[in-house]
């Protein structure tokens, strides 16, 4: 049975798409099987993976609105072992439909069910907001990795995503599954400023055992990859974001093996 990642954080910005595409691409270097969603309208993780979302005959869209099973959405990506769930611009229609549906919340979870005993790993990559789409992937998943940016007001906006846990924890009351915190992951960490350290001990404070030993630093190489439709670990394999990236999948593999 798959493990279902979340990668969240309602701040924009934060690295969310960079870590879902290459933490999905570092798994599969590890012989893992491994399915991505992007469930954000703006479709960057399709984008980044290479896909052309013109040519798409099924988006997640479909699942949101059931109007195609889910073994029709799934893509192949042609540069990596990984397999996707795309999406397009008309996901941005669907929340107004999902607040008709009764079970809302639980789309997303009920399609996965039908898929998770083919891949070790599932990795959803999160919009920007705690709308209806974010809060059907948290309740989907087993776990929420939470990108943190080495930046000034790394913080900021993090309470209410806790908040958000919490509601779901309770609704999985009497759930054999509960949403736990796989992870928070500190990203673009600027070596040249002291500001980035300063924030490092302010995350590790807040959220202690819970922070990755991997940072992810500033890296040319994770910016320029998406524009190739590639993930870094596949256009600059040994660049300092593939390496990292590699790391944090080791550590992902480790921690889920206890």
């Amino acid at each position: 049975m798959g493990k279902v990642l979340a990668v969240s954080n309602q701040k924009g910005g934060v690295g969310k798409t960079t870590t879902s595409v290459n933490l999905a691409s570092s798994l599969s270097y590890l012989g893992k099987k491994v399915l991505l969603v992007d469930v954000d309208h703006q479709a960057n993780a399709t984008t980044y993976m290479g896909i052309n979302r013109s040519n798409l005959e099924y988006t997640v869209a479909d699942i949101f609105t059931q109007t195609a099973p889910i073994e029709s959405v799934i893509q192949s990506v042609e540069s990596v072992k990984v397999d996707m769930i795309p999406a397009r611009f008309e996901l941005v229609n669907i929340e107004r439909r999902l607040l008709e549906d009764d079970d809302m919340e639980y789309v997303l979870a009920n399609a996965l069910k039908k898929v998770r005993h083919k891949y070790d790993f599932i990795i959803i990559d999160c919009p920007p907001s705690l709308g209806i789409i974010t809060m059907n992937a948290l309740v989907a998943a087993d776990g929420i990795l939470i990108p943190v940016q080495c930046e000034f007001l790394a913080l900021d906006g993090l309470t209410q995503l806790l908040n958000t846990i919490r509601v779901i924890q309770k609704k999985q009351k009497y759930q054999q599954r509960k949403l736990t915190i796989e992870g928070v992951l500190l990203t673009m960490l600027d070596t040249r400023s002291n500001i980035g350290y300063e924030v490092i001990n302010e995350v590790k404070t807040y959220f202690k055992e819970k922070v990755f030993q991997t940072i992810i630093p500033r890296n040319v190489k994770v910016a320029v990859a998406p524009s190739y439709g590639l993930p870094v670990t596949e256009y600059s394999p040994k660049s300092k974001g593939a390496i990292s990236y590699r790391k944090l999948a080791r550590e992902v593999v480790f921690n889920n093996d206890q």
